[in-house]
């Protein structure tokens, strides 16, 4: 499907995208810092699959849980903000942008 601006009727029409990103952003950020506070958790699993291998490989698997717990969190948050983003730009904010003419505008209102 083309999008055309209702203001020129030019084809040359982008998406900004601009809470989609933010709220991308923000999850991704979130997600670090919720899955680094489970750390304890993470950390003290991988600390104890270490121990069944030796001391040195107990604060590695600590760090490793740490890792993990915070990679895990900002996937999961930054895909939920990315799509509460996409929700915004299509129903709440003037979305699309006319390359010819510098129209903003949104699909629900044209």
């Amino acid at each position: 499907m083309t999008t055309t601006c209702p203001q020129c009727q030019s084809e040359r029409v982008v998406t900004k995208d601009v809470a989609k990103k933010a709220c991308g952003y923000l999850g991704l950020v979130g997600g670090v810092a919720t899955g680094s506070a489970g750390l304890f958790g993470g950390a003290e699993l991988g600390a104890m699959v270490g121990i069944a291998a030796t001391r040195t490989l107990a604060s590695l698997g600590g760090v490793a849980g740490i890792l993990l717990g915070a990679l895990v969190g900002a996937a999961t948050a930054g895909v939920a903000g990315a799509q509460l983003g996409q929700a915004i730009d299509e129903h709440i904010l003037d979305n699309y942008l006319c390359l010819d003419c510098d129209y903003s505008f949104s699909l629900k209102a044209s």
